[in-house]
């Protein structure tokens, strides 16, 4: 399995185990990093420990916040895929 299967597989037994997903973000919302082609990914991490560790490496104020698994898949998926968004895991 390659190190992209890996953590995809890792992000969705974490996430069906805790019923959670987890995002960093500050007072104006999470980082959407944009790519080389133009677009631009919103991440997710499947475990709080997985997100302190972005939090930290970006730095800039970011805490930690979790979204329930259901709410995550009902609602912020869709709105993202609207908005042209790719979804980062782990």
């Amino acid at each position: 399995m390659s190190r992209s299967g890996s953590q995809a597989a890792a992000f969705f037994r974490e996430a069906r185990l805790s019923e959670m997903v987890w995002i960093v973000r500050d007072d104006e919302g999470s980082p959407a990093p944009l790519s080389a082609d133009g677009t631009r990914s919103l991440p997710y991490w499947s475990t709080a420990a997985r997100a302190q560790r972005a939090a930290k490496i970006w730095g800039h104020g970011l805490r930690v916040e979790s979204i329930p698994l259901d709410f995550w898949r009902d609602r912020d998926l869709p709105d993202a895929a609207r908005e042209g968004y790719m979804i980062g895991i782990n």
